[in-house]
Formats: structure tokens, sequence, C-alpha cells
């Protein structure tokens, strides 16, 4: 026989054998590209991330459903961005385009802007009710796409092998934190200023502590096999990370933020706990997550595990979620390091799980939540109890079929740590 014949067999066999596979399957077969490690996550357990995608590749149809819901998010990023501190229209107070700048949500004019007073100072504070101005001119809201999605993006890529993800991941993550010509110092010195009052403030770190843990995992996520992301991109983002981790440590709105009472010292924890982990420094990373316990859980979370300080805002369910995302969190980066948190016990029986517990309730419907609230959004639980839950919490694993799906769907499977569900920018 040629070998024409011989070639035309051999081709209509290779289609026979792929049209019986299964999408995953197929997508195999007809790729050569290397699987991704597991990821060395900080905030994410890698190990889990690698077991989804185990499944996610056998097919499983849960698993792709909500790989559907992912991507869908990460598809709405590949035509934004990227975003960059030096495009706001004035730079920060102290001159330097490449500071990141921020304005405090709940400060106000005080009185009608003028000629003479174009702030309309001074400004007065209202408690959970945000201020427009803080959308614009700044570099807020811009941050916060670039930490969701860089998370997203890596997120995709890593389920799915597309490429494209990664790129625009990377695209992203340079622009923002390592090109010189638009990257952001690494430094806080004015978030959250005050027009007329303060060019910075310490309980601004809050803009980066909520949230750019996320960036920590993305980075690690692309780590694992994204030839989008060079050797180059991790030793600037590995500068970056220790620059930011000193100034955290060693500014004095970093010392100030550390000796917050509320959730502002919690999220302070887990940046500085996270970043160590992430830079290497495993000692300062387990002492922080060991000095959570009595500075933290015991003095904020009260016996019946309910958090007072949070209570007390005019927000309280977003508030007392809120404190849990960064607690949870905190636990798992703490997993890492050999320091479980979820085991810890105040004087008073003060623990994770009896502050998860609190809200299981209200969370699952089962009754109104009794504390002042301007916007009561269910779902914002969903995460932590998801997470209280994988910890051994009995109540919260009973409590999961009966929390309602975030906007967007559940993706605690394929990202299983929580995120802030609900948002005061909405």
């Amino acid at each position: 026989m040629s070998a024409r014949p011989r070639l035309g067999l051999l081709l209509a066999a290779l289609v026979v054998f792929t049209a019986g596979l299964t999408p995953a399957a197929s997508a195999r077969a007809h790729s050569a590209r290397p699987a991704p490690r597991t990821p060395h996550t900080v905030v994410l357990d890698g190990a889990r991330l690698r077991q989804a995608k185990t499944g996610l590749d056998r097919g499983d149809r849960r698993l792709r459903r909500t790989a559907a819901a992912l991507t869908a998010r990460a598809d709405k990023w590949l035509d934004q961005g990227p975003w960059t501190v030096v495009d706001k229209p004035r730079p920060a107070p102290g001159g330097d385009v490449h500071d990141y700048l921020s304005q405090a949500p709940y400060w106000w004019p005080s009185v009608p802007p003028t000629a003479d007073n174009p702030w309309g100072c001074p400004y007065a504070q209202r408690d959970g009710q945000r201020n427009p101005e803080v959308d614009s001119g700044t570099d807020r809201q811009d941050v916060e796409k670039v930490f969701d999605s860089a998370y997203d993006l890596s997120l995709a890529w890593y389920y799915t092998g597309e490429r494209r993800y990664a790129v625009k991941a990377g695209q992203i993550l340079r622009t923002w934190f390592l090109d010189p010509a638009t990257r952001m110092n690494p430094n806080l010195d004015h978030a959250q200023f005050i027009p007329c009052r303060y060019d910075g403030r310490a309980i601004g770190i809050i803009d980066f502590s909520q949230s750019y843990t996320a960036v920590l995992d993305a980075v690690a996520v692309l780590e694992s096999g994204a030839d989008a992301w060079t050797g180059t991109d991790r030793a600037g983002m590995a500068r970056w990370n220790a620059d930011f981790l000193g100034w955290l440590t060693d500014s004095d709105f970093g010392r100030q933020e550390a000796a917050a009472a509320n959730n502002h010292g919690t999220f302070y924890d887990l940046l500085v706990a996270a970043l160590a982990h992430a830079t290497g420094d495993e000692g300062l990373a387990r002492r922080t997550v060991l000095g959570a316990r009595t500075a933290r859980i015991a003095p904020q979370i009260a016996a019946d595990g309910s958090q007072p300080q949070e209570l007390a805002r005019t927000r309280s369910w977003h508030y007392s979620t809120f404190d849990l995302v960064a607690y949870t969190r905190l636990a798992a980066v703490g997993r890492h390091v050999g320091v479980n948190l979820w085991t810890y016990r105040g004087p008073d029986g003060q623990s994770l799980f009896k502050a998860v517990d609190y809200l299981l309730p209200a969370a699952t419907g089962a009754a109104v939540w009794p504390h002042p609230e301007l916007e009561f959004l269910r779902y914002a639980a969903v995460d932590v109890v998801h997470a209280a839950a994988d910890a051994g919490d009995g109540r919260a694993r009973r409590a999961v079929p009966a929390l309602p799906e975030p906007p967007g769907g559940d993706l605690w499977t394929l990202r299983p740590a929580a995120e802030q569900l609900d948002s005061l920018a909405g």
C-alpha cells in the first residue's frame, strides 16, 4: 500500500477516535500543552485547585457548570484595561503620579462647592453612605478592577488552558506593578485622603488589605506554567511585594493599622501574613497568624459569636461578613505555615466557628438579621459559611444547601477562598 492511502486511513481512525471522546478529553487529544503544576498559592489551596482541575478535565458536570460561570467572568475582562495609576486627572498630594490615591468613602462636603472653596470643605462623615466623588479622580475603582481581573483571568487560564486569559492577566499585572512608565510605587501614603483635611490615612491600607491577596494567588497560579508570565515578571513582582511588605511593617501608617481593633486590624494581619508567605518570610507569616488569636479573635469576637464593633456600624451585616472574610482568608494562610486558626478558643469560648454560626440564621433565611443594616444582602455570607464548613463546622455544613446563590454563581468549588460577595460600591 502506498504512503498516501496509509495516511488517509490513519487520519480517518483519528477522527473516529476523537469523535467518541468527551469534550474535555477531545481537547486534551488535540493539545500538546503541558498541564500546569500545582500552584504555590498563598490563600487558595493549590492542591485543591489541582484536584478540581483533574475533575474538570475528566468531565465532572457540576465542575463544568461552575467553570462556565468562572470563564464568563473572565471573558468580560478580555476587552478591558489595562489600568494604571498614572492616568488619574491629578496626582496624589505628594505630586508623584506613580503614587496610589484614593478618597475616604464616607466623607462628604459640608457646604456646596464654590470658586473660593472648590471642595466644599470642611468634610463631614456619614457612616455607610458612599460619596460618589471617590469613584472619580482617584485610583480606587481601577485598582479593584486590577485585583478582580487578574484573579478571574488567571483561574480561567488554569482551568481551561486557554492562553488568552494568561496573556491578559500578565498585561494587567505588568502595567499596574512593573512597567516603569506606568507602575505604582509600593506604598499607600495617599490612600483614603480627605480633601482639606488629610493627605492620606493609615486606614487607607484596607484598600489593598481587603483584596490584594487575590493578586498574590493570581501570580502564583500563573507561575504554575503560564508561558505568558515570564521569569522577569516573576522577579519583578517578588521585588514589588518585598518592598510593599517593608512599607507595611516599617511605616507609621502600617504601625497604626496594625493597632486597629476592628476589621482594619484583621485585614492588616491578612495582608502582612500573605505577603510574608509569598516572599518567603515564613517566620513572619507564622507569627502574624499566631498573634491573631489573642490580638484579634479574643478581643473582637464575643462569647456568643457576635462581633460587637461590626454590629455597631450602620451596615452591621456587611461588616460582620467582611471581617470574617479577613479571618477565614487569614486562617487559609495559616494552613500553609502550620497554624490552625479555626481550633483556637478564647478565654470566653470565642472562636471563628462561633462567629460564622452567629450568621447562620440570617444567612439561610431562617431568621431576620436583628441589627442595623442599610442594605441586607443575604448572599454576602455564602463564602464564609463555605469556609467554616470546609474547616469542620457541622452547623455550617448543614447550612450550605440553604444558602442563596451569589450573583454570577457560587464558584467555591473552583476557588475555595472567601471573597467579599457584596460591595459598598455597588
